[in-house]
């Protein structure tokens, strides 16, 4: 299985405001017949990791019985079910463990990072057709949301898009964690800084806990953040009642593609995709099947076309699913050889 792993220096994050490395390992798949075809270009597909991954995981062997995406998508190549195609593992982690592929002044330019640098980047050294049309984007959960944001805010770049329970509709992601981020800071409350002192504590911990918590601020830190403040971003709510603030949560709202949705010109890049993707299980810890569902129903009275599957699953464990989403990618992307 050909994986080159390229020690990658993105521009866009240099100096930004976390201190996360700007320079990324990525994983690059090279189909079987790359080496021994030098005439023959490639489509291309960006995979998405999650919340605390990096773009290495998913190279690593979790079990005996269960093989990596690249061990999943080369056997589905061998066994004749899918055509050739490039793979890129982007890393999108950040020190509070994710960045939701966008640009941050709290987190810094992630969005800039995978359009602007990678992409270019792949296309120029490696044989990709390096056209939209043959280039898609896919992930799971966060991953899963940054592809559906990027394909939302770049028709120009991605002909496909796929959503493994990537995060959409807010309201039932998001807001049930509120109560556990007042919970764990009450100890905090009467410091200068609860939100910083609990984010030092956290980033300095050799064993991390509280990782739901974390993931509210890291999500605050991409949806909410302030310039010239420490912590760099604002909660939705108040920190000792746990009320609302609407000001602050409609800010979020502005990043959820449910929403996304309502301004035409995000309608409308998603009309030039040939394929909109989505599936999540009907168990998902996060309602995030939810989310999907709501998101379809919304394309649905738009008249955009997609394809919307569920299976009987949680949120964790479902790597078997890019076997879906890649055969339909490849078919939209690559057609049938």
């Amino acid at each position: 299985m050909p994986v080159v792993i390229e020690d990658f220096d993105s521009p866009a994050l240099r100096g930004n405001p976390l201190n996360d490395p700007s320079t990324r390992r990525i994983p690059v798949y090279l189909p079987p017949s790359y080496a021994d075809n030098p005439e023959k270009r490639y489509p291309v597909v960006y995979l998405l990791h999650g919340f605390t991954g990096n773009g290495e995981m998913w190279l690593n062997v979790n079990s005996f019985f269960t093989p990596t995406v690249p061990q999943r998508y080369e056997r589905l190549i061998n066994n004749g079910e899918i055509g050739e195609m490039i793979l890129v593992f982007p890393d999108g982690f950040t020190c509070l463990g994710g960045s939701q592929y966008l640009n941050s002044r709290a987190t810094g330019r992630y969005e800039d990072y995978i359009i602007q640098d990678l992409i270019p980047y792949i296309d120029a050294k490696y044989r990709t057709l390096g056209t939209r049309e043959g280039r898609g984007v896919v992930g799971k959960s966060s991953g899963g949301y940054g592809a559906i944001r990027l394909a939302m805010r770049h028709p120009e770049t991605f002909a496909a898009m796929g959503s493994h329970a990537g995060d959409l509709y807010f309201e039932y992601c998001y807001k049930p964690d509120f109560p556990k981020v007042v919970n764990a800071l009450a100890k905090y409350i009467h410091a200068p800084n609860p939100v910083g002192e609990f984010v030092t504590e956290f980033v300095q911990a050799d064993q991390k806990k509280n990782v739901d918590v974390i993931n509210i601020m890291a999500m605050a830190s991409c949806y909410s953040p302030l310039e010239g403040f420490e912590p760099a971003f604002e909660l939705p709510f108040d920190l000792k009642t746990g009320e609302m603030k609407p000001e602050v949560w409609q800010r979020w709202l502005e990043h959820d593609p449910v929403y996304m949705l309502e301004k035409p010109e995000y309608a409308e890049a998603l009309r030039q995709y040939k394929l909109i993707y989505l599936d999540a299980g009907i168990r998902d810890e996060y309602s995030l099947h939810l989310g999907a569902r709501i998101f379809v129903e919304r394309l649905k009275k738009l008249n955009i076309p997609y394809h919307h599957e569920e299976f009987d699953a949680g949120h964790m464990n479902i790597n078997y699913r890019y076997d879906t989403s890649l055969a339909h990618i490849w078919r939209a992307i690559g057609g049938e050889e």
